[in-house]
C-alpha cells in the first residue's frame, strides 16, 4: 500500500530546479483507459499528446506487457491523426478507431489494420464481445445510421432558415442547442471470417421506448454497459418529460442485444440520478450507483445490485459515508471494486457484496479508471500531485502499487514537480477543513513568495491530487515562482456526505468562511508567504466565489475568474440546468421565500464594494453560465476605473478544452499576476 508521502526536505526541493514551464507542461503525454487482454498478460491503451508548434493533437494505440512493462506502439504516431483503442477481439487481435471507422489489427508492431465497420453516420462509445458490437449514436427519431445521414443531408440541401423553435425545457445543454438528434444505443452482429471481421445491420435498442409528445424532448442515453456474454445491455437514460432542465430523473433499463424484448426499467422506485452500470462476470448480476434524492445532483451514490434471474434488487454498504464514482466486479463476483473521493484523493476500495464490508486498497493519489488483470491484481489509470497519469498494477492482496508505464520519462527528466504538503485547520461550524500547497523549485524559506489561492468549482466537487492538463494544476503555478494552495471547503466531496450537503443555502457562507480561515492558517504557518502579494482565482463556482470575494474583502492584490457567476438571480434564469441552484437555494428566484436566499448570496448585490483588479475569462458556448456573468463585472470594474481584463473564447464552453486556449489562459493569467503583484514570473511562453 502506498504510505503517506513525507513532506520533501529543502534539499529534495532544490534537487531538480528546472521549472515545469508551460511548454514542458503541454508536452506531457496522457494514457487512456486500460483494456486487459483475455489472457490477462497485456494491457491495450491509447496515448495522447499535443503538438504546440502545429496546434494539433495526436493519439496512438499501445500495448504494454504486464510482467515486463515493455511497450509496443501499434499505430502511427503522427500529429493530426487520432487512433483510439476500442478493445481486444481475442488474444491475437485488437480493434481501434480511426477517422470514424473501426479497424482490426494483429496485436503486434508493424502490422496493418483491416476495415471492420465504416459507419455512414458518426458513432460514439463502442463495446465489443465475441459476436456482438454495441455503440452509441445521435440519431433522428425512428432512424438508423444511414437514414440519419440521409435526413441530415436533405435538411442541409433544403434548409431555408436557421431558426430553432422550442416549447419546452431543455433548449440547450452544456455547449450545444438541442436538436431532433438524440444519443441512442445500438447493437449489431460482429461476424468473423478468418482474420477479418464485419458488422451486420444495427438495431436501435431504445426504439421500443414510448414516444414523447415533444420530439425535441426525447429519450437521451448517457451511458451503457454490456455483459461479458454479449446478451444484455444496461443503458442509462434521461427520461423525457416537460421541463427536463429542472429534473434529475435518470434511469437504467435492461434490454437484450437481439432486441427481442422491450427495455425493462430497473430504477422506477427513484427519481434521482442512476449511473455507472456494470455486469458481474457471469452476467447474473448488475450493479449501479443510485442517487435517491430527486433534484439533487450531488446526493450520495448508493450501490445497488440487481439479480437478473430473480428480478430483484438490493442496496449494499449503506453505512458507507463516501460517494463512489465507478464500480467494477471482482473476477469471482463476490466483491465490487469502487473508486471514491477521500480527503483529496480518489481511493480504490473493495466491497463485499454480501456483508457490505469495505477494505481500502490505496492510500493516496487519484485512481481515474480500473480494470481486472486476473483474480489478484488490478490495472489502474493513476495520477498524483507529483505524478503524471500512467498505468499501474495494484496487487489486491499486498496493496502494493507497481508502475507499469512511464510515458513522460523524457519530458519530465530533470524537471521539478512538487508534492502536496497537506494542512488542516478549523473552519466553518468548528469543523476541520483540509487543504494543501505546493512550493516552487529552488525554494528558499528565507525569501518572500506570492501566493495563488485556487478555488474549485462545483461547488459539490473537490480538488484532487492530480497532475497534468488542467489550467488549475498547482505545479504550473509553483514552477512560475508562486506558492500554490487549495482548500476543500464545506460542500466539497470526499469528507462525508454531511460535509458535502452543508453548502445548501450557504453559497457565500461556509465556503467563504473556510477560505478566509484557511488563508489565515496558511499565512500564520508559512512566514515565507508575502501577505501583500495574494491572488485568488477560480472557475465556475470558483469564479462565483472570486466575485463574492471582490465584494467582501480587499486582502487580494489581484483576482482571476473564468466562467463564474456574477448574478445568482440571472444565473438561474439563463442556465441550462435548473435543478442544482433550485436545490441549493431552496427553490426558484420568483418564489418570495427562496428569492431571499438568491439575494443573500448574490455577488451583484455587493457591486459597490468591488475594488480588486480582476481578469475574466469566458467561453462563447458556455450555457451553464452565460457570457453576461463575466461581461457584467468587467463592465462594473472598468466603469469604476479599476483595472480589469476580459479574455473571450468564442469556441469554448463552460470549460476550456482546446490546448491552445488553455495555453493562452495561463499566459494571460501569469501576465496579470505579474502586473498586479510586482512579481517576476520565473518563465515566459512563446511559440
Amino acid at each position: 500500500m502506498l504510505g503517506h508521502r513525507p513532506v520533501l526536505s529543502e534539499s529534495a526541493l532544490n534537487k531538480n530546479t528546472k521549472p515545469l514551464d508551460i511548454r514542458t507542461y503541454y508536452s506531457l503525454h496522457y494514457v487512456g483507459q486500460p483494456l486487459v487482454s483475455p489472457d490477462q498478460t497485456r494491457v491495450l491503451f491509447t496515448e495522447y499528446y499535443y503538438d504546440q508548434e502545429q496546434n494539433d493533437e495526436a493519439a496512438m494505440v499501445n500495448i504494454v506487457d504486464i510482467s515486463s512493462g515493455a511497450v509496443k506502439t501499434l499505430t502511427p504516431n503522427a500529429v493530426g491523426q487520432t487512433y483510439e483503442a476500442i478493445d481486444w477481439l481475442d488474444d491475437s487481435f485488437i480493434a481501434y478507431s480511426y477517422n470514424g471507422s473501426i479497424y482490426s489489427m494483429p496485436a503486434q508492431e508493424d502490422a496493418s489494420g483491416s476495415l471492420v465497420f465504416e459507419p455512414p453516420w458518426p458513432i460514439g462509445t463502442t463495446k465489443l464481445r465475441d459476436k456482438i458490437i454495441a455503440f452509441g449514436a445521435n440519431v433522428y427519431p425512428d432512424c438508423n445510421l444511414q437514414q440519419t445521414s440521409d435526413r441530415r443531408a436533405e435538411e442541409k440541401t433544403n434548409q431555408t432558415t436557421s431558426a430553432l423553435v422550442f416549447d419546452n425545457l431543455w433548449v440547450r445543454h452544456w455547449d450545444a442547442w438541442m436538436t431532433m438528434r438524440k444519443p441512442n444505443v445500438f447493437a449489431a452482429s460482429l461476424v468473423r471470417d478468418g482474420d477479418r471481421w464485419s458488422v451486420g445491420a444495427e438495431r436501435n435498442l431504445m426504439a421500443k421506448l414510448p414516444p414523447f409528445h415533444d420530439p425535441l424532448i426525447r429519450w437521451y442515453a448517457d451511458d451503457y454497459a454490456m455483459d461479458k456474454q454479449g446478451k444484455t445491455i444496461a443503458f442509462v437514460v434521461r427520461n423525457p418529460s416537460d421541463n427536463m432542465a429542472a429534473k434529475t430523473n435518470v434511469d437504467i433499463y435492461l434490454v437484450p442485444t437481439d432486441d427481442s424484448k422491450k427495455p425493462m426499467l430497473l430504477t422506477g422506485d427513484s427519481d434521482g440520478v442512476a449511473s455507472s452500470p456494470v455486469f458481474s462476470p457471469d452476467g447474473k448480476y448488475l450493479a449501479w450507483l443510485q442517487m435517491e434524492t430527486p433534484g439533487y445532483e450531488s446526493d450520495i451514490n448508493r450501490i445497488y445490485i440487481y439479480d437478473v434471474e430473480a428480478g430483484t434488487n438490493r442496496s449494499v454498504a449503506r453505512d458507507w459515508d463516501r460517494s463512489p464514482d465507478l464500480l467494477l466486479w471482482s473476477s469471482d463476483g463476490t466483491s465490487l471494486f469502487a473508486l471514491a473521493p477521500d480527503h483529496g484523493n480518489t481511493i480504490v476500495f473493495s466491497i463485499d457484496v454480501s456483508s457490505g464490508s469495505r477494505q481500502q486498497l490505496t492510500n493516496n493519489g487519484t485512481a481515474i479508471d480500473i480494470a481486472l488483470a486476473g483474480s489478484d491484481q488490478l490495472v489502474l489509470q493513476y495520477t498524483d500531485q507529483d505524478k503524471s497519469t500512467d498505468l499501474y498494477i495494484l496487487d489486491i492482496g499486498t496493496k502494493k502499487l507497481r508502475q507499469l508505464t512511464d510515458v513522460n520519462a523524457e519530458v519530465l527528466k530533470d524537471t521539478y514537480v512538487g508534492a502536496a504538503e497537506d494542512f488542516w485547520f478549523v473552519g466553518a461550524r468548528d469543523e476541520k477543513v483540509h487543504g494543501w500547497l505546493v512550493k516552487p523549485p529552488a525554494f528558499d524559506p528565507a525569501k518572500k513568495y506570492p501566493l495563488v489561492y485556487i478555488i474549485h468549482g462545483g461547488p459539490q466537487e473537490s480538488f484532487l491530487k492530480t497532475f497534468g492538463f488542467s489550467v488549475s494544476d498547482l505545479n504550473v503555478y509553483a514552477s512560475a515562482g508562486l506558492i500554490a494552495a487549495v482548500v476543500n471547503f464545506h460542500g466539497s466531496t470526499g469528507y462525508g456526505q454531511n460535509f458535502t450537503d452543508s453548502i445548501g443555502g450557504q453559497w457565500g457562507g461556509y465556503p467563504y468562511e473556510d477560505l478566509m480561515k484557511g488563508l489565515d492558517h496558511i499565512l500564520e504557518k508559512h512566514k515565507y508567504i508575502d501577505p501583500g502579494r495574494l491572488v485568488a482565482m477560480g472557475g465556475s463556482y470558483g469564479g462565483y466565489m472570486v466575485n463574492w470575494i471582490n465584494g467582501h474583502t480587499k486582502r487580494f492584490k489581484a483576482l482571476v475568474a473564468y466562467d463564474g457567476e456574477f448574478s445568482s438571480v440571472l444565473g438561474w434564469y439563463s442556465t441550462d440546468e435548473l435543478w442544482f441552484t433550485e436545490h441549493d437555494m431552496g427553490g426558484t428566484p420568483y418564489d418570495p421565500k427562496s428569492r431571499r436566499m438568491y439575494e443573500k448570496y448574490n455577488p451583484e448585490r455587493f457591486a459597490n464594494e468591488f475594488s480588486t483588479p480582476t481578469l475574466f475569462f469566458h467561453g462563447g458556448n458556455d450555457f451553464r453560465l452565460g457570457l453576461e456573468n463575466s461581461l457584467a463585472p468587467f463592465t462594473l470594474l472598468r466603469r469604476k476605473n479599476i483595472p480589469a481584463r476580459l479574455v473571450y473564447f468564442p469556441d469554448e464552453g463552460h470549460l476550456i478544452t482546446r490546448k491552445g486556449n488553455e495555453i493562452k489562459y495561463l499566459v494571460e493569467t501569469f501576465r496579470w499576476i505579474a502586473e498586479h503583484t510586482n512579481t517576476e514570473i520565473a518563465y515566459e511562453y512563446s511559440r
